[in-house]
């Protein structure tokens, strides 16, 4: 790719949206997951009787089995919205791009 079509992607405001937009999207979503993970790792760390308490009376399963479970779901319903978005409005504006370019 020559300098000259790279300027002019970069010069492009519907690039620049779309850069603006997916990486505060993408720091959000890291954000959320980095909070509720070091969340958990803390609470090990820190307090870890407070995950130790048994689901039932005698049970050998913890609160943190299923606390641990729903994390690992969270980064999953995380990657799903990412996705959803990615393949809507960051690809529409992907093509927008493209096509004032003259590509396709």
């Amino acid at each position: 790719m020559n300098q000259e079509l790279v300027e002019k992607i970069k010069a492009n405001p519907d690039y620049q949206k779309l850069v603006k937009t997916r990486t505060g999207y993408a720091v959000k979503m890291s954000v959320a997951m980095l909070v509720v993970y070091f969340a958990f790792i803390l609470t090990i760390a820190f307090d870890p009787s407070a995950l130790a308490v048994p689901l039932s009376d005698g049970g050998v399963t913890t609160i943190g089995i299923p606390i641990g479970m729903a994390i690992i779901v969270f980064a999953f319903v995380l990657t799903g919205l990412y996705t959803k978005r990615a393949n809507t409005e960051f690809d529409d504006l992907t093509n927008k791009i493209k096509k004032s370019l003259g590509e396709n």
